[in-house]
């Protein structure tokens, strides 16, 4: 049976048209940004990690920047605007300012203002607080238009925003490769560092406890939280009491308690393989380590627990690359 031509037509006709929607970058505005703006902090500003979004909504990124600053010191609204949040999320204080067409966000910060609150730039709306994701005190300042973040630096005098236009072959490659990530840190038995082409890495970390994986570095519902949310590190299912040890050789740069991360160690391992690597151990009973003392690899540093924002004993391992949260399975041996 022979197709009518005007069919054959058509039909190339929409498949051309598909192929140049998704292909083309739709046309977007600048945001429209409050001013006049400042940074939330006073005095010199010191950003210790800048503004570096994922290529898909969901995928691991860094959403803000993050501002040294001191335990106590006063964090300021970076423009006139209304508090449209004002209380802890994940263990930790945040304070949301909504100025028009976008929203700066504040964390970690004991707030002062409360919801409804008109608030004029520089005006403080909270202190800083501990329980930071740095391994220092720091203020992790976000600014959002709608789903779209932005980079925040702009309101302290930077660059206006650059917005990153996706093609749908680059879409489409960011979406199957945060599928394939996902995928990999649910599946226990993984070898260490494969990539996207199987290529491994000889760093020789080790497994910090003796436990199979419970929960991957993926999306999930937050058991605690009941909220949809990055679940940014691996689960290693442990009896209360078993024994932590460092993944490598490495300084001890913080030893603290977060409400949500529980009793926490941080562990800066230096240049491994070209970037800089860190390792954090959460929710455990107790360390046996100090700030400042240098560990071995397999030295015992803790016993597994379950303080914190936590449903059972297990250990929570995190771990960065060159500041950018990554799939701690990346690093581990089978």
């Amino acid at each position: 049976m022979r197709t009518p031509s005007r069919l054959i037509l058509v039909v190339t006709v929409l498949l051309v048209g598909l192929a140049l929607v998704a292909g083309s970058p739709a046309a977007a505005a600048q945001p429209q940004l409050p001013s006049p703006s400042r940074w939330p902090l006073n005095g010199p500003v010191r950003q210790l990690r800048g503004f570096d979004p994922p290529k898909v909504r969901w995928a691991a990124g860094h959403r803000g920047i993050d501002l040294a600053a001191n335990l106590g010191q006063p964090v300021l609204a970076a423009a006139d605007g209304t508090v449209t949040f004002a209380g802890r999320v994940a263990g930790r204080g945040v304070v949301s300012v909504q100025h028009g067409a976008v929203r700066t966000t504040y964390e970690p910060v004991s707030p002062a203002v409360r919801v409804g609150a008109r608030v004029r730039i520089g005006q403080p709306i909270g202190t800083v607080a501990a329980g930071s994701h740095c391994s220092r005190p720091c203020l992790h300042w976000g600014l959002r238009e709608q789903q779209t973040y932005l980079d925040p630096a702009v309101l302290g005098g930077g660059q206006r925003p650059r917005l990153r236009l996706l093609s749908g072959a680059d879409r489409a490659a960011a979406v199957r490769r945060a599928a394939l990530e996902q995928a990999v840190s649910q599946a226990a038995g993984l070898p260490a560092w494969t990539g996207l082409v199987g290529r491994a890495i000889g760093h020789r970390f080790v497994r910090p406890v003796a436990g199979p994986v419970t929960s991957g570095f993926a999306m999930r519902l937050h058991p605690v939280l009941k909220v949809w949310k990055l679940h940014d590190g691996t689960d290693f299912g442990a009896a209360c009491g078993t024994p932590i040890v460092a993944a490598a050789a490495g300084t001890v740069v913080a030893k603290s308690f977060s409400s949500g991360y529980g009793n926490r160690l941080m562990l800066a391992h230096g240049d491994v393989d070209g970037v800089a690597v860190q390792t954090s151990y959460n929710h455990a009973e107790r360390y046996v380590v100090s700030a400042g003392q240098r560990v071995s690899r397999g030295q015992l540093v803790g016993f597994v627990g379950s303080t914190g924002y936590s449903t059972g004993c297990h250990l929570h391992l995190m771990v960065w690359r060159d500041g950018s949260l990554v799939n701690p399975m990346r690093w581990l041996p089978v």
